[in-house]
Order: C-alpha cells, then structure tokens, then sequence
C-alpha cells in the first residue's frame, strides 16, 4: 500500500533514507533527519512531500518529491529527490507504485512535469527508470 508519510513513521523512515544516504555515500546529522522529517509531514509546507510504502505495517520504500514554479512553465514541476525500495522488496512494483503515486498528485495538482537524477552507474534503478520515464541529454553541475 502506497501512503502518505506520517508522523508515527519517524523510526522506519529513518532507516529507510539512511540505507538510501548510504547507497550514495552520504551520512547526515541527525538535526538534517529530524528537521527534513517535519518538513516532510507539516501540512505548513506543502512544497516538501513524501509517500511510503507499507506491508503488514513495515514501511518498505520511500519516495521524496519537491514542488517548485518553473520559470518555462505557467504551472509548478515536480522534482523527485529521493526513491528508495527497501533490498529485500526489491523486483516487487514497489518503486514503479511509488513513481506511479507521485505522477497521480502531479496530475492531480496540474504539474504534470514530473523529473529526478540518478548516478550513471545505477543500472538496476535506470532499467525502471527507462521504462516509466524518459531520458534528457541534460548533464548536472554543482558548486
């Protein structure tokens, strides 16, 4: 089941992302853990979202996004930041169903440009993600 993240969820999501941080070879403090966490649930800030998945009350995969204006578009886009599916759930739909929510709030909220980064070399992840999304050229730089 797809749902959204609440606030009895802290200690599985923390477990989830850190697993994800982890993937990329990323710790953060606990202050960016707790501080993205409220974020994530208040209903104060509707920019900062997140989706879980849950079986028998085990949370098994996240989904992150932004909503942000665009200076190209009349209406917001949508950045999917994180997506993360737990190892041992992996091959069951779980990030398709995630990717799938986040589309449905997309279309639902008239944002229909939905789009997110991944690392080259994230082969299992691309094969998804060539499947429900489409490859741009474009390339990132940072500072």
């Amino acid at each position: 089941m797809i749902r959204i993240l609440t606030s009895k969820d802290y200690s599985q999501w923390h477990m989830l992302w850190s697993n994800y941080l982890a993937f990329y070879e990323t710790e953060l403090d606990e202050a960016i853990f707790k501080g993205t966490f409220q974020k994530l649930i208040s209903k104060n800030n509707p920019s900062q979202n997140a989706l879980v998945s849950e079986d028998d009350s085990a949370l098994n995969g996240l989904v992150h996004f932004i909503a942000h204006p665009h200076n190209w578009k009349s209406e917001h886009v949508v950045y999917l930041q994180d997506l993360y599916t737990d190892v041992g759930m992996r091959g069951k739909g779980i990030g398709r169903a995630l990717i799938e929510a986040v589309y449905k709030i997309a279309d639902e909220n008239n944002t229909p440009t939905v789009y997110w980064l991944t690392q080259d070399h994230n082969h299992v992840a691309r094969h998804l993600y060539d499947r429900i999304g489409t490859l741009t050229p474009f390339i990132k730089y940072n500072r």
